[in-house]
């Protein structure tokens, strides 16, 4: 297990200096990267919060977890991670998918994948200091403040089973939400290393990493635990899956389908949520007493199918996300076999 990491994905539901202070907590006890969500009508705004959490940390690798292609001009998301990478150097990671719940707010759709695709040459090219041609409009663009082979690696987030080969042809990694359970990680992988296999790569030689994405709630009464999450279950069974499910749970897919309230994405105690019987919980997320949950994570870590779990910490309020992150932070170690860095 001591090749696995620890990262967690915060969704900006506080205030700046709270975002920031939960960072700095992350590093302090050993995460090894903070995902920042971005969804700009339900959450606050993530490029202003690591610009703050990178001058007020040292270690810790900052993402956003995850952006797309159609709230975000190219241009600016381009210009946002160089500015990044001036004031932090090589611990920054580009989270990129094709867009949820910032989309779904606004009553937009989801990037194509082709868009997708394009997006990512696109930016790549800006941010290492090329000239390109500019998808909207055919000009020929730059960031004039670029450094010439500037690199910063882009993970994209993947569901169904497209885009988990678009990510194995070009990604630097993937951010997979298809759950926790060693079977449906399988899949997840069968289909990374087919997209690999299209575009001529071997992901193990060139250094290709999985982040599982872990819904997580810790509670010493395990039951509320497992319904903290399934709000989150739910965002994870309403999109298409690299494998079949059961017709008993596509039911619930279908009830999730219907009922899904995007302005209530993953909160804790919606309507959709309460569709997800507990016993799917722990196939989808991390959930329980603190012994449960550490188990649970010895065994998402055991599968080798992952190098980095990065927990999503939920709770009926969000100022209590801390003591989440507190909790698994003290099972780092053990489940690292690393000591803590100071």
């Amino acid at each position: 297990m001591s090749g696995v990491t620890f990262g967690v994905g915060l969704f900006p539901t506080e205030p700046l200096p709270r975002m920031v202070t939960l960072v700095k907590l992350a590093e302090e006890l050993g995460f090894s990267c903070a995902y920042m969500g971005d969804s700009q009508m339900i959450w606050r705004e993530p490029y202003a919060i690591l610009g703050a959490a990178a001058t007020a940390t040292q270690r810790i690798t900052l993402a956003t977890g995850v952006t797309n292609p159609i709230t975000r001009d190219l241009g600016v998301i381009a210009a946002g991670w160089v500015t990044l990478q001036e004031t932090v150097g090589d611990r920054l990671l580009l989270g990129i998918g094709s867009g949820d719940s910032s989309l779904e707010t606004l009553g937009k759709k989801p990037s194509t994948l082709a868009n997708l695709e394009r997006s990512i040459a696109v930016l790549r090219g800006l941010i290492g200091g090329k000239t390109v041609t500019y998808p909207d409009t055919n000009a020929e663009v730059r960031l004039t403040y670029a450094r010439e082979g500037t690199r910063i690696p882009l993970y994209i987030a993947v569901s169904s089973p497209k885009i988990h080969r678009l990510a194995g042809k070009i990604g630097d990694g993937a951010i997979v939400l298809v759950g926790t359970d060693e079977t449906f990680l399988r899949a997840s992988r069968r289909e990374l290393e087919a997209g690999a296999a299209e575009g001529g790569r071997n992901l193990k030689t060139e250094g290709f990493r999985v982040t599982c994405w872990t819904p997580c709630s810790i509670l010493p009464d395990g039951r509320a635990a497992r319904a903290a999450v399934k709000a989150h279950v739910a965002r994870i069974l309403k999109r298409k899956l690299p494998f079949e499910l059961d017709a008993p749970t596509m039911e619930v897919v279908r009830k999730i389908r219907e009922q899904y309230e995007y302005y209530e994405h993953m909160v804790v105690g919606t309507q959709h949520g309460d569709l997800v019987p507990d016993e799917l919980v722990e196939r989808f997320a991390v959930a329980g007493t603190p012994d449960e949950a550490k188990a649970q994570f010895e065994r998402l870590a055991a599968t080798g199918l992952v190098d980095e779990i990065a927990i999503i910490p939920h709770t009926q309020e969000p100022a209590e996300r801390e003591r989440i992150v507190r909790i698994v932070g003290e099972m780092i170690p053990d489940l690292t076999g690393k000591s803590r860095r100071t």
